[in-house]
């Protein structure tokens, strides 16, 4: 059950349409890329192999499990291994797989063929995973059409299936970046605000000198020194990103601990931590909630950023700096640029709306009509 004061804030959301349609929209779109994997793979869904029902996309399968010669994954957009599939593994598949898979389609094959068994394959709507090299005609990047719907980029991968991988990956690094980082920057401004003295003036020079530290250059250094992974990427980000509430938390609580109920709480003896969270700190949420929109859009931009100088994340990765870089390098595909601006406004804006209204349904002063 929701208290009335959490069911106001939910009210002041909800009437705010900009945010809660933008909410609606992005948790929509963010919703669809947690199953990128349901999207756009070149791994089918679900295979009927003699009666038997398997998910490639969550487990592995040689070749050799449809009848095949090999015990490396099978490569399920192979002519050979989806007759073996359709037909449940007769041998015939090794000599003319596609005339096979013809007349299972339309029926003229089958009939009295031995150990001849019927199967299927459910395929993803975009048959390509973000690092699947599509089978086009022609130099990359090759522009859009019924194959690839946004076109390829220039290793011929499909920009549609990296858009919607990057979509996700750049999301959650943004959101486990903020979190964290939020965390820790508001129990280090709640203290120094709260507790003040000597150790807030310890904290705010240590801070000073911290946030001073160039952190991209650090990371790009780091990772010239050790190799690039998503969680190197996030811990350093966190590293760094902290001290961006710090100095707003810390002067909520300097001007509130001294106030009335402050006091109050003092002398009846509540404890100092309970005090700073339960009591200061939904009040110094205002002003935490203002800086959340940058440190989000910051993180995002960030990610882009060393994505496109080459010191982000592994070239292998769905990286939408890494198509922006793409566009910067084939001015004459303009399909590529326009994906990325595209992608990046959108998600951008939705996510801006969104903690705009977030900030405004805490904030008692406001209201909507």
């Amino acid at each position: 059950m929701m208290s009335p004061l959490a069911r106001r804030r939910w009210r002041n959301f909800r009437r705010n349409r900009r945010a809660f349609w933008s909410l609606i929209l992005f948790s929509l779109l963010f919703g669809l890329t947690l199953f990128a994997e349901f999207l756009a793979n070149d791994k089918p869904i679900l295979v009927s192999y003699r009666g038997e029902l398997r998910m490639p996309i969550f487990k592995f399968y040689p070749e050799t499990a449809f009848g095949g010669d090999f015990q490396t994954e099978a490569i399920y957009r192979d002519p050979e291994v989806r007759c073996l599939i359709a037909s449940g593994g007769i041998e015939d598949c090794f000599d003319d797989p596609e005339g096979i898979l013809e007349g299972i389609e339309d029926g003229s094959y089958g009939d009295g063929v031995e150990g001849f068994y019927k199967g299927w394959s459910i395929w993803p709507p975009i048959p390509y995973s973000f690092d699947t090299s599509v089978d086009r005609p022609g130099a990359a990047p090759l522009p859009p059409n019924g194959q690839n719907l946004l076109g390829t980029d220039d290793t011929k991968r499909d920009v549609l299936a990296r858009v919607i991988y990057g979509f996700r990956l750049s999301v959650l690094f943004a959101l486990i970046v903020t979190c964290v980082a939020s965390i820790i920057g508001v129990m280090a401004g709640a203290i120094q605000g709260f507790f003040g003295g000597r150790l807030d003036l310890i904290l705010q020079r240590v801070i000073e000198i911290w946030a001073a530290t160039p952190g991209l250059y650090v990371i790009i250094i780091m990772f010239s020194i050790f190799q690039r992974s998503f969680w190197m990427l996030v811990f350093i980000s966190i590293l760094f990103g902290w001290t961006a509430l710090v100095g707003v938390v810390r002067a909520e609580f300097l001007r509130a601990r001294n106030l009335e109920y402050v006091r109050a709480a003092r002398a009846l003896g509540v404890s100092d931590w309970t005090i700073m969270f339960r009591h200061m700190l939904p009040n110094a949420m205002v002003a935490t909630l203002t800086i959340l929109p940058f440190i989000v859009t910051g993180a995002i931009g960030g990610l882009a950023s060393l994505d496109f100088l080459g010191f982000g994340l592994p070239s292998s990765a769905p990286s939408l700096g890494e198509l922006t870089l793409q566009a910067k390098q084939n001015l004459q595909a303009p399909w590529l640029a326009f994906t990325a601006f595209f992608t990046f406004a959108i998600m951008l804006s939705l996510l801006v709306f969104i903690f705009e209204g977030v900030r405004d349904a805490f904030d008692p002063r406001k209201t909507f009509s």
